[in-house]
């Protein structure tokens, strides 16, 4: 299916889902991304599925990308001395540093002390994805004395949300130096930060990460909303993390600001992936609800690269039948005769470099020729990935000598990577490649025309500079 649709799916796996003949069948039913997620499993976990996933890229002959996504500062209360305890409306509650003493019905652990400096009386505090409401009324160096608003039963390890301050400090934890140290030694092509603030935390990222692998920003932080542009400036690509994002913000406003994100990602032309709970009632049922397949299809309306499952695919009952009902959702809207209207709304004008007009010139050509396919010869996949910007009505063959570029690129609108086993050339090698493998991945019949981009001298990143029309 991956192969017939150009929004891309990205698929977390986990328990349900992490043995080969899954990941296989995962493969073959439309997954372009797998996600691994670091804030469960361990090391030994992840780089099996990691071999899993790359043995089941030589089988599909396409290529497959991995994305690493790392925890990141989550804050979190200790333990209960039975385990739980129930919140009532109105009752004073405190979060203290005191990991030592278990926690009651009147305070428990709150083990992160570069978190009291910063919060200020009034502030909420949103507990277990938002379920429980808390408003501090005092705050001192060692506590936080809170007001109990919306109660609720309250277990061991729940998050703690912090909507209304911003907790300074490394965007990186201990555990996600940990993780990353082991990410780095293996085969990933992009790591997901969490939590991300403002661009300083993704400069911190790429540090350590010193271009090994692409670098996603979630968006789910009420600051990283109003550093958004130079987020996505910063970013590799961008991920709409709904989850906390619906925690930090009220759940009404979330539509609006995927939306916001998704057009200011497409202008950026930097890929965005919309996730979290997109099909969420499959994690026990074999169909989703109408509203959910309504959210999957108003994602693909909007314009996201791609779209993603989550605990659907990791700890669900059908992480097959969720792929293959995201895959025909996808579908069902690019066969859409008003999706194109909707695909090309957003207009980003041209830069000034040769390349970038000759990205412009060849979607002309393809309207105006009614081209089947769009052919590009890319060194750096940025060629590809201008092309994906510009949401043509034809699918683009994205040729590259690189293993790294040809898996980065399955991130893409609408691009098909494809890896090549040998150099190319020349002009005529090239142009031969390309209508071999136009013709033989059925995206042109015989009588149609196609359009090739690449670059001379070959090899050399940023030269797009040539653009060439074929008829098959």
């Amino acid at each position: 299916m991956s192969s017939h649709k150009k929004t891309k799916i990205v698929a977390t796996l986990g328990p349900a889902s992490s043995n080969f003949d899954i990941i296989l069948k995962m493969c073959e039913r439309g997954v372009d991304v797998f996600r691994l997620n670091f804030s469960h499993g361990t090391h030994q976990f992840h780089q099996t599925n990691i071999t899993h996933i790359r043995t089941a890229e030589k089988e599909t002959g396409r290529p497959i990308a991995i994305l690493a996504d790392l925890q990141g500062p989550k804050f979190r209360v200790g333990t209960f001395k039975e385990g739980h305890i129930h919140l009532k409306p109105g009752q004073e509650f405190t979060l203290d540093l005191n990991e030592d003493a278990l926690g009651t019905e009147l305070r428990v652990a709150f083990p992160h002390k570069d978190v009291f400096p910063h919060v200020k009386a009034g502030s909420r505090l949103l507990l277990d994805d938002g379920k429980i409401e808390l408003r501090i009324i005092r705050a001192t160096p060692t506590s936080l004395i809170t007001e109990v608003i919306v109660g609720g039963t309250l277990s061991n390890h729940k998050g703690v949300n912090l909507p209304e301050d911003t907790i300074p400090g490394s965007a990186l934890t201990k555990k996600d130096l940990s993780d990353l140290k082991f990410i780095l030694n293996e085969d990933i092509d992009f790591i997901a930060l969490s939590f991300v603030q403002q661009p300083s935390d993704l400069k911190t990222l790429q540090q350590h990460v010193k271009g090994k692998a692409k670098i996603i920003a979630k968006i789910e932080k009420p600051q990283a909303i109003d550093n958004l542009l130079s987020i996505i400036h910063e970013a590799d690509g961008i991920m709409v993390a709904r989850g906390d994002l619906g925690v930090e913000f009220p759940p009404e406003y979330v539509p609006a600001l995927q939306k916001r994100i998704v057009e200011a990602c497409r202008i950026a032309g930097k890929p965005v992936i919309v996730a979290t709970q997109m099909l969420e009632s499959m994690v026990e049922a074999p169909t989703p609800t109408r509203a959910e397949t309504s959210d999957v299809a108003n994602a693909v309306y909007d314009g996201a690269d791609a779209v993603m499952l989550s605990a659907e695919s990791a700890a669900g009952k059908y992480p097959l039948e969720s792929i293959d009902m995201m895959a025909r959702i996808i579908l069902q809207v690019e066969n859409d005769p008003t999706y194109p209207q909707f695909r090309t709304v957003v207009a980003s004008p041209p830069n000034d470099s040769i390349s970038d007009n000759i990205t412009l010139a060849s979607q002309v050509l393809v309207n105006q020729l009614s081209a089947a396919a769009i052919v590009t010869y890319t060194t750096s996949g940025l060629t590809a990935f201008r092309e994906s910007q510009k949401r043509p009505l034809c699918f683009i063959l994205g040729l590259t000598e690189s293993q790294t570029v040809s898996r980065q690129l399955c991130l893409a609108w609408g691009v098909l990577p494809y890896l090549l086993n040998k150099k190319v050339k020349d002009f005529e090698e090239l142009t031969q490649t390309a209508k071999e493998l136009v013709q033989s991945k059925g995206l042109v019949k015989k009588g149609e025309i196609f359009i090739s981009t690449f670059g001379v001298p070959f090899g050399h990143a940023g030269t797009t500079n040539i653009i060439n029309v074929q008829e098959l």
